[in-house]
């Protein structure tokens, strides 16, 4: 089932990089609007499933929408949109998830680990995709491979000469790095990680988890507590360019555009080491 999941994500096509670079061009736009807000320490509300949203949210999300609306159409599923009850009909075919700011507590809380995710869906795939943090000035891009740079809210994205192309590591045989949630800790994530080679856990916020685990910073993200696909699936093609896979705790390949589940997730593991996949989801209930 893991050589499933890059099989199907293993042939990017030409126009893909194009897509992400505009996806990038828009996320640095929005970054720059949420970091407005950020200076003037805004006041969170809830939302009507108690999830925190700020004007960061509202704000950056319009920055994108109205930018992907210059784009040939394509139906987009974004984060506060649906909490507002505007969900698109969807028909199979390619489609755009956004999450203008993922991480709404962290910035809250005046940390840095928040970021904008875009991505583009393909037959159930992730297959372009951006993930920005605008206070690290940290962006990273999937299109037909992975790559990352440093590059300030607003501006322009810098020449092919700054940017690097990022890839997962194997996973070592002792001293795992695993990553985990700092604001959702479950059980079963922490059951997971008690039959890992894990030498050392790290919390962090936002799909940037996915990120490090592209660059061949850290090696396994498990997440059994409930997320929405607009918080994973640009941090999830980031990763699968860059070498890595995305199951469920049995191995299957996450998918997208679950519209009769409202687009929410179950449980599932990032790992940089597809090899290390099919070892863990088959044993680890052994």
């Amino acid at each position: 089932m893991v050589n499933d999941a890059l099989a199907a994500t293993s042939a990017g096509q030409p126009e893909d990089d194009a897509l992400a670079e505009i996806f990038a061009r828009l996320a640095l736009d929005a970054g720059a609007e949420i970091m407005r807000v950020f200076a003037t320490h805004p006041q969170m509300r809830f939302k009507r499933d108690s999830s925190p949203v700020c004007d960061a949210d509202l704000f950056g999300e319009e920055v994108i929408l109205n930018g992907l609306s210059r784009l040939a159409p394509l139906p987009i599923v974004a984060e506060e949109l649906c909490a507002f009850g505007n969900i698109p009909v969807l028909d199979g075919g390619d489609f755009v998830l956004v999450d203008a700011l993922d991480g709404t507590k962290e910035f809250m809380l005046q940390r840095d680990c928040f970021t904008v995710n875009i991505a583009l869906i393909r037959a159930g795939v992730p297959v372009v995709g951006v993930v920005y943090a605008p206070a690290r000035g940290d962006l990273y891009v999937a299109g037909r491979t992975a790559r990352t740079c440093s590059v300030a809210p607003g501006l322009s994205l810098p020449p092919p000469s700054l940017w690097r192309e990022i890839q997962t590591r194997p996973m070592p045989a002792q001293g795992a790095i695993a990553l985990t949630s700092r604001s959702h800790q479950d059980s079963g994530s922490a059951e997971f990680l008690a039959r890992m080679p894990v030498g050392e856990e790290i919390m962090t916020g936002s799909s940037l988890k996915f990120c490090l685990i592209a660059a061949g910073e850290a090696d396994v993200y498990p997440r059994f507590c409930r997320t929405m696909e607009w918080d994973i699936a640009a941090g999830d093609a980031i990763l699968r360019r860059a070498g890595g896979v995305v199951t469920d705790p049995s191995g299957a390949p996450m998918t997208y555009g679950k519209v009769a589940d409202e687009f929410a997730n179950g449980p599932f593991i990032a790992w940089g080491d597809p090899k290390a996949a099919s070892t863990f989801t088959v044993n680890w209930r052994d």
